[in-house]
C-alpha cells in the first residue's frame, strides 16, 4: 500500500516510474526521468489534483511522487504540525523513505509554499522549483481581511473556506473543478482548516504576507519558475529571484487553480522547463 508511516503522520502517495510509452517515443529509459518530480497540492485540497498532469510527466519519461499533505486527502490528520516549514519537513522525511536524495518539486497555493519551504530548509533536496500561483506574497490589502477569515475559521472552518472559494475562480472555470474542490474542503478536517490557514498569514513567523514574503524567499537559492494569475503578482516576483534560469510568467485570464483549468497547456510549459533545466545540467562543469 502506497502509505509512509513518518513517526506522528501517515502519509499516502503514489510513485509513478516512466511509462513504457516514453521509450516508444523516443525517450532514452536508460538515463528517463533524471530527477523525480515531486507534486505538492494546495490547502484543502489533495494529490487528486494532479490526475490531469501524473500520466503525461511520466510518458515524458519522469519519476512523478504524489503525497497527500498531512491532514489532506488519505493522509493521517495529527492534532498539530500544519505550518508550511512542517509540512515540509514531512515531504522530507518522505523522500529518505523513498531513497530520493533530490527532486524537481512542483507546488500550487499553499503547495508551492509548501515546496518553497522544502528548498529554504532543505536546499540540497530540491533542484528547482516549479510554483502554481502560489500563497505567498499577499499584498496587503489582502492580508487586511486575514485576521478576519482566522476568527471565522475558529467558529465554522468548513463553511468559511466554502466562502472563500468564489474568488479562485473566473467565469471560465469549468463546474466540475468547483464541485470537486468544494467536495475536498468538506473532506478536510476542520482543524486542518483552522490551523493550516494562520500557519500561512498570521501566527507568528508566517511568510504568507509581505514583507516577510520577500525575506523568506531571498533564501531560495535553486531555478525558480513561477506561474500567476495575476501580472502584478509575477512582477513582484522577479524581483526576489536568485538564480538567473528564475522567472515569474503570468496567466491572463486564468484562475487560482490554473494547472487545473489548462491542464494541456501546463503540461507543456512544465515540460519545457524539465528540458531548460536538464540543459542547464549538461552545461555545469565537470
Amino acid at each position: 500500500m502506497p502509505f509512509a508511516e513518518l513517526g506522528d503522520v501517515r502519509l499516502f502517495y503514489t510513485d509513478d516510474a516512466p511509462s513504457a510509452a516514453a521509450g516508444s517515443a523516443g525517450v532514452d529509459l536508460t538515463r528517463a526521468g533524471g530527477t523525480p518530480l515531486l507534486l505538492v497540492h494546495g490547502y484543502a485540497a489533495d494529490s487528486q489534483d494532479w490526475a490531469w498532469h501524473i500520466a503525461g510527466l511520466t510518458a515524458a519519461g519522469h519519476r512523478v511522487i504524489a503525497p497527500d499533505l498531512r491532514g489532506h486527502g488519505h493522509s493521517s490528520a495529527p492534532e498539530t504540525g500544519y505550518r508550511p516549514q512542517e509540512l515540509a519537513a514531512d515531504l522530507a522525511r518522505l523522500l529518505d523513505r523513498l531513497g530520493v536524495d533530490q527532486v524537481i518539486a512542483i507546488g500550487h497555493s499553499m503547495g508551492g509554499m509548501v515546496a518553497s519551504a522544502l528548498a529554504v530548509e532543505h536546499p540540497g533536496r530540491v533542484r528547482s522549483l516549479v510554483c502554481v500561483d502560489p500563497a505567498y506574497g499577499q499584498p496587503a490589502e489582502i492580508a487586511q481581511f486575514f485576521p478576519g477569515m482566522v476568527e471565522a475559521l475558529r467558529k465554522d472552518p468548513v463553511a468559511t473556506v466554502l466562502g472563500m472559494e468564489p474568488v479562485l475562480y473566473t467565469a471560465a472555470t469549468p463546474r466540475h473543478l468547483r464541485t470537486a474542490h468544494a467536495r475536498k474542503i468538506q473532506a478536510t478536517p476542520e482543524h486542518v482548516l483552522a490551523q493550516a490557514f494562520p500557519a500561512m498569514f498570521t501566527d507568528e513567523g508566517h511568510w504568507g504576507t509581505r514583507p516577510a514574503s520577500e525575506a523568506y524567499l531571498a533564501r531560495r537559492a535553486c531555478p525558480v519558475l513561477t506561474c500567476w494569475a495575476e501580472p502584478e503578482r509575477a512582477a513582484w516576483e522577479t524581483e526576489l529571484f536568485k538564480h538567473p534560469a528564475s522567472r515569474a510568467i503570468a496567466w491572463p485570464g486564468a484562475g487560482h487553480r490554473l494547472h487545473e483549468e489548462r491542464p494541456a497547456e501546463f503540461l507543456l510549459v512544465v515540460k519545457n522547463r524539465l528540458e531548460e533545466i536538464e540543459k542547464l545540467d549538461k552545461e555545469k562543469p565537470a
